[in-house]
């Protein structure tokens, strides 16, 4: 006896967390070079800056074959997307992409992941294809720092792509990847800048993602000491959270003059939050991975390259839900003589 594949059915998965949100990385090319995200392959000899190593436009899925799987996922019960990369936006196409992904029916949301630096110049477009949320990576407020950890110095083209952003009407989040003796010096200053922007601010734990990554133990700061840090500023009240909202701790910051912004803090590794995680990824080589932490992949490329049907992969998605992992073991590892990694790249996975 078959199992038919049932559309619009929750995709519910052995630890009874509901798989509604998917995450596509469209491509592991981009126009800076931070150094927890690229491994240092190589570098330009002139300018030292890192080149890494992309795949070929061919080992990435089409738009046609992302389209097929986003309307897979749909039906079975997603609502929830997020492009990432590298960056999304240096791929060709992306726009008439997006357009594409505005007409699936059932889609509720599209969001995007961006460094910045193409979003003066893409804001308005985005905005008239539906985008809404963006969340922007940015780890400092130092156009001499941000060159040191990004390899260029675009800080100037991310703060115009912000306001540009925050005139149009997006809701934007930045996510502060913190780092001790890096950035931990302008978390104060971040908290102001959420009393002073439209925008919500995020910091997020250090993590050791990619076989030849950056991490290091004595960088790592956990989220209860930024968090202590943040207080410094004001009174910190956490908001009402809501299922599928994301994996951060929220906190309306409320300073002595009165004054209002929002704050959060992601913990992966001191309080990792997989018992609320709702998500899939699909990477840029079009790997399915069930956990951004845990390096279990499912090859779709093959199935969608290989003539498989739709029941076939949609099977294919069903169980991978079912393989996810109830948790990663990363926050052990803090403890531990070596030092820990996760193998999977992380401009390859997806931010």
């Amino acid at each position: 006896m078959t199992n038919k594949i049932q559309t619009n059915s929750p995709l519910v998965d052995q630890f009874s967390r509901t798989i509604s949100y998917l995450r596509l990385s469209l491509t592991d090319r981009c126009n800076l070079r931070c150094s927890y995200c690229m491994p240092p392959e190589a570098a330009h000899n002139r300018t030292n800056v890192k080149t890494g190593k992309f795949l070929a436009h061919s080992d990435l899925l089409s738009y046609e074959e992302l389209l097929r799987v986003v309307r897979l996922a749909v039906a079975m019960g997603m609502n929830k997307l997020r492009l990432t990369g590298g960056e999304p936006l240096v791929r060709r196409g992306i726009l008439d992409f997006i357009h594409q992904l505005s007409l699936v029916e059932g889609l509720e949301q599209v969001r995007l992941t961006t460094n910045g630096v193409l979003l003066a110049e893409y804001a308005e477009k985005l905005y008239a294809g539906g985008i809404r949320y963006i969340n922007v990576s940015l780890d400092t407020l130092q156009p001499e720092k941000f060159k040191k950890i990004t390899g260029y110095d675009h800080f100037a083209d991310v703060w115009e792509g912000l306001q540009v952003a925050k005139q149009l009407g997006f809701k934007i989040k930045l996510n502060v990847v913190a780092m001790k003796g890096v950035n931990d010096d302008e978390f104060h200053d971040f908290g102001r800048l959420a009393l002073e922007q439209p925008f919500k601010v995020r910091f997020i734990e250090f993590m050791p993602i990619g076989e030849q990554n950056s991490w290091k133990k004595e960088q790592f700061i956990r989220a209860e000491e930024i968090q202590r840090m943040i207080s410094e500023l004001g009174i910190l009240t956490p908001f009402q959270k809501k299922h599928g909202e994301g994996p951060a701790r929220m906190f309306d910051l409320e300073s002595p003059d009165k004054r209002k912004g929002a704050v959060g803090f992601i913990s992966p590794l001191s309080h990792h939050f997989c018992d609320q995680c709702n998500r899939l990824r699909l990477t840029s080589e079009g790997k399915l991975r069930s956990c951004l932490l845990n390096d279990k992949e499912t090859d779709l490329k093959s199935l969608l390259r290989g003539g498989a049907s739709d029941q076939e992969i949609s099977r294919c998605i069903r169980q991978t839900i079912l393989d996810k992992p109830q948790g990663h073991t990363l926050q052990d590892d803090l403890t531990a003589e070596q030092r820990p990694s996760c193998g999977g790249r992380m401009s390859r996975i997806g931010g």
